[in-house]
C-alpha cells in the first residue's frame, strides 16, 4: 500500500524529547515501513525515518511568533501533498482541520488523526463545516464533546514493542513524567506523594507558556528532598526512571485524548494512578494495570494498595494491548475501508 503521513511542522519526527504526536506519527510510519507498506513522510528536513521524507520545512521551530513564518510552511505542505496526491492509495494527515478545503475536493482518500482536545468553543465553526472528513478519534471520550463529526474510527496509540522495557530497581518513589501544567496535575501529584510520606521524582518539560506558572506555583513545592525536580528526559533515561518507581502519578485535572506517558509506564511494569478523566478508564485497567480514582484521597488509599499489583503482569498487559504493530494494524484495515468505500463510489 502507498501511503503518505502527513505530520504537524513544530517538532521533527520523532521529537527530540517532549512532543506526543511528533512520536506517534514516527512509530507509525516505522511500524508501516516495517509491515512492507511504501510510505513518505511529509514533515520537517530534520525529521530522521525509513520512509522516504518530504522535507516540507527545514526544521522545526515549535515558537516561532511571526505568524507569516509558522503558517506558510502548511500552505507548502498542502500543496505539496496535493501534488502527489495520486501517487498514493491513501493520505493520513496529523495536522488538525488543515487538510479539509482542498482534500475533501479530490479523489485519493484521506483521513486525519486528531490529537488535541475538542471541547474547545471554536470546533464546531470549523470542523462543522466538513461532516464527510474522516476523522479519527484517539480514545472514545475524545470524541464525546463533538459526536455528529465524520469519525470514522477510533484508534488508540501504540508504542515500540521494546523501546522501554523493566530495568531491575528498587522502588522508593513516585514518578511524574510529562509536562509542568496546571491541567496535568503536578500539584495533585505532590500532594499524594506528601500525604503518602513517598519521594516524588518529577520528569517534566517547562513549556515557555508555562514558564509563569511554574516559577510561580511549582518552583516553591520542589525542595529538592519530598520533591525532586529532574527535567525533562528522553526515551533512554525513561526506563531506569519509570521502574525505580512504585507508581506514575497521573492527576490530570483535563479531559485528556490519550495521555502517552500512561502506556511508557506500564512498558516498564510501572502501575498508574490515575483521576478518572479523558482517557484514563479506557488505557488503565483497575486492579491490573493500575489504579483509576476520583480525587486526591482515593490516590492516597489507591497508593497503599499498590503491593497487590503484579509489575509482570503490568508489562505482559502492555504488550498484549498497546503495541505500535496493534496500532499500524488498525490503521491498515481502516485504510482498506475507506479505499474500499472510494471505490465504491
Amino acid at each position: 500500500m502507498r501511503i503518505a503521513q502527513i505530520a504537524p511542522l513544530f517538532e521533527s519526527v520523532p521529537p527530540r524529547r517532549y512532543g506526543g504526536t511528533e512520536r506517534v506519527v514516527h512509530w507509525l510510519t516505522e511500524e508501516l515501513v516495517a509491515m512492507g507498506h511504501d510510505v513518505t513522510l511529509f514533515a520537517t528536513g530534520d525529521s530522521t525515518t525509513s520512509a522516504r521524507l518530504v522535507p516540507v520545512r527545514e526544521v522545526a521551530e515549535r515558537f516561532a511568533r511571526n505568524f507569516e513564518y509558522n503558517a506558510a510552511p502548511y500552505a507548502r505542505m498542502i500543496e505539496l501533498v496535493r501534488r502527489q496526491a495520486a501517487d498514493f492509495d491513501v493520505l493520513h494527515f496529523h495536522i488538525d482541520f488543515h487538510p479539509f478545503s482542498v482534500f475533501t475536493r479530490q479523489d485519493t482518500p484521506f483521513l486525519t488523526t486528531l490529537h488535541g482536545r475538542m471541547d474547545q468553543a471554536w470546533v464546531p465553526g470549523i470542523y462543522g463545516l466538513f461532516p464527510d472528513a474522516n476523522l479519527v478519534s484517539i480514545s472514545d471520550s475524545h470524541r464525546a464533546p463533538a459526536p455528529g463529526l465524520g469519525w470514522a474510527a477510533t484508534v488508540l496509540h501504540g508504542m515500540p514493542r521494546d523501546l522501554l522495557r523493566p530495568v531491575p530497581r528498587e522502588q522508593d518513589y513516585f514518578a511524574f513524567l510529562g509536562r509542568i501544567s496546571p491541567e496535568k496535575g503536578i500539584e495533585s501529584a505532590i500532594r499524594i506523594a506528601r500525604a503518602c510520606g513517598v519521594k516524588l521524582k518529577v520528569a517534566a518539560k517547562i513549556g515557555e507558556e508555562d514558564a509563569p506558572y511554574h516559577a510561580e506555583v511549582v518552583a516553591p513545592l520542589l525542595d529538592g528532598v519530598a520533591v525532586e525536580f529532574i527535567g525533562e528526559i528522553d526515551d533512554a533515561a525513561k526506563p531506569a526512571f519509570l521502574s525505580g518507581a512504585r507508581a506514575l502519578l497521573f492527576p490530570i485535572d483535563w479531559p485528556e485524548p490519550f495521555g502517552l506517558v500512561m502506556i511508557e509506564a506500564m512498558a516498564c511494569g510501572c502501575p498508574v494512578v490515575a483521576f478518572r478523566r479523558g482517557s484514563v478508564p479506557e488505557v488503565v485497567e483497575d486492579g491490573l494495570t493500575g489504579f483509576i480514582v476520583d480525587g486526591v484521597d482515593q490516590a492516597v488509599a489507591a497508593c497503599a494498595r499498590l503491593d497487590t499489583l503484579d509489575r509482570e503482569a503490568v508489562r505482559k498487559r502492555f504488550e498484549q494491548r498497546w503495541t505500535a504493530r496493534r496500532m499500524a494494524e488498525d490503521y491498515v484495515a481502516l485504510y482498506e475501508r475507506l479505499m474500499k468505500k472510494r471505490r465504491t463510489a
